[in-house]
């Protein structure tokens, strides 16, 4: 048995997985640190290790994999989420991990894996040949990036991202807005997506459902905002000139 080979078909892997070809867990860590010494297998974190391409020299784990695998509940989300599927073309060097249980922040790779609360694994699936991927679906990704915009990628960030998507499932979108149950949610999502209803697919009935749940509290969009005017269907002050905005500052549309 070579072990190295046989640990490529496991892209993250523990001591645990090792002592599958040994039974013997002081022996299953030797094996480990031998490979490490020869610089066949690198650690991720505590416990976490991949293999190292014999080809590329690089880890054979990918940032989707090893965010699938910090924890027993992790999966990718928010930005993370949005590069996975194609819909930002932009390199972002913080991985979003969602898990029910936290851990420490860690780097591996020029990558810095970042922890956020998740309270349920709704809309979490593992799409067929990802290696074990663990992700929120497009529907769920959409509400999480639109309900923490101010606290993890910003407005212009998911502005951009909702512009390059395509169709939504809005019986998803909307089974994931009314598990959260908050009235802002559903001001910034009806907002948002109405300038791309046509583009996405959405019902007049999609938004009417979101207008009823936004009460009569009067919000303003973005917690960063220097000048803004109001949008009375929904309620919210929005910045000026919202679809040029470019690093949270707005840009002189007549360039």
């Amino acid at each position: 048995m070579n072990l190295y080979f046989e640990l490529l078909k496991t892209p993250v892997f523990t001591v645990k997985d090792v002592n599958k070809y040994y039974d013997n867990m002081d022996s299953a860590r030797s094996a480990i640190k031998r490979l490490m010494k020869e610089g066949m297998v690198a650690k991720i974190r505590n416990n976490m290790y991949t293999c190292i391409s014999g080809e590329t020299g690089a880890p054979v784990a990918n940032r989707f994999q090893i965010a699938s695998k910090i924890t027993p509940t992790s999966y990718v989300s928010h930005h993370t989420a949005m590069e996975y599927y194609g819909i930002t073309d932009q390199v972002y060097y913080d991985v979003y991990v969602a898990s029910e249980t936290s851990f420490r922040e860690f780097e591996f790779d020029g990558y810095t894996y970042r922890y956020v609360a998740s309270k349920d694994m709704e809309g979490v699936e593992t799409p067929a040949l990802s290696g074990g991927i663990r992700i929120t679906n497009r529907e769920r990704t959409l509400v999480d990036c639109v309900k923490d915009m101010d606290k993890i990628a910003g407005i212009e960030e998911v502005i951009q991202d909702i512009g390059s998507m395509k169709r939504m499932q809005e019986k998803r979108v909307l089974k994931y807005l009314d598990l959260l149950s908050n009235q802002f949610l559903y001001q910034k999502m009806g907002f948002l997506l109405s300038e791309y209803k046509e583009k996405m697919g959405l019902s007049d009935e999609f938004f009417d459902t979101c207008k009823s749940q936004i009460g009569k509290s009067k919000r303003y969009l973005t917690k960063d905002m220097s000048s803004g005017r109001y949008v009375d269907e929904w309620k919210l002050v929005i910045p000026e000139n919202i679809y040029n905005m470019k690093n949270g500052v707005i840009e002189d549309a007549t360039i």
